[in-house]
């Protein structure tokens, strides 16, 4: 037995040795760069037919967090909020990506103040300049959208499924726990001639979180000293990485139901997404 505990241990240890970052390593990534995870959806999103018709633009004005839920803690109250404060970055890039870019022209609208002090500093800077001339060289004016699309995250669940199993035996121990989060997405579309919300739909994923480990607790020399070793690993799924794949799925869905409904046509037929994400 105690042969065994021996062999244990130093497990444990190669474990944690194994688990440590080398600077080799932390160079190499350094080196690497940024990188961004695609998430299944991206590939969905990107693979959809082309419009037929001309390509439509639209304003994003408020894609905010509407849960108002801080992050869960056993130990003390956070400050930091659940869910991204920014998801209408995600909501732009995947209007841009729809259908390799051939279906959304997206107008600022988020920072539109800025847009319009700079394209004054601009008339003031030429006319300071040119003088009359400045007005032969007029700013376009700034497109206007036919479409404006609203919503938000309007739910996140926290712990909606949750389990685990351990086991010890003579001071060796091995347990598993796992969790499960949900994110709920909301959309509409909003046509700008009649204030009429045309299509609405709404996108859920489910946000998965996993640890498992092992620990040995042993005395030795005749019970006057113990020794414990511990490891240990744990996998979340990025909240963020959830947001996006749900808002991917919104705007594949907004693409495919004003299809079904005539409000505009594919030059292709479409392939049937997944129903939900999970």
């Amino acid at each position: 037995m105690q042969s065994l505990f021996k062999s244990l241990v130093i497990l444990c240890l190669f474990v944690l040795a194994g688990c440590a970052v080398t600077p080799n390593e932390i160079k190499y990534y350094e080196e690497l760069g940024p990188f961004q995870h695609q998430t299944p959806t991206n590939q969905l999103l990107r693979e959809l037919p082309h419009l037929d018709n001309e390509i439509m633009t639209i304003a994003v004005y408020s894609f905010t967090d509407k849960t108002g839920q801080r992050k869960p803690s056993q130990k003390f109250s956070q400050l930091s909020t659940a869910v991204s404060q920014g998801p209408e970055v995600w909501v732009i890039q995947a209007l841009k990506e729809a259908g390799d870019g051939t279906w959304f022209k997206v107008v600022e609208r988020g920072g539109l103040d800025n847009l319009v002090k700079e394209r004054q500093l601009i008339r003031s800077t030429r006319e300071s300049y040119e003088g009359q001339e400045a007005n032969k060289n007029s700013l376009k004016p700034l497109l206007f959208a036919g479409l404006i699309l609203e919503g938000g995250i309007v739910s996140y669940d926290s712990n909606i499924d949750s389990g685990g199993f351990g086991a010890r035996y003579f001071g060796i121990g091995a347990h598993e726990e796992y969790r499960v989060d949900q994110v709920t997405v909301s959309m509409r579309v909003v046509a700008v001639q009649t204030g009429e919300v045309i299509l609405a739909v709404n996108g859920t994923k489910t946000i998965a979180s996993h640890k498992s480990g092992v620990d040995a607790f042993r005395f030795i020399d005749m019970g006057t000293r113990a020794i414990e070793v511990e490891s240990g690993v744990a996998e979340n799924e990025p909240v963020n990485y959830a947001i996006r794949s749900a808002v991917e799925y919104c705007i594949i869905e907004i693409i495919k139901q004003g299809e079904q409904k005539s409000l505009w046509n594919f030059k292709e037929e479409i392939n049937e997404p997944n129903e939900g994400i999970h």
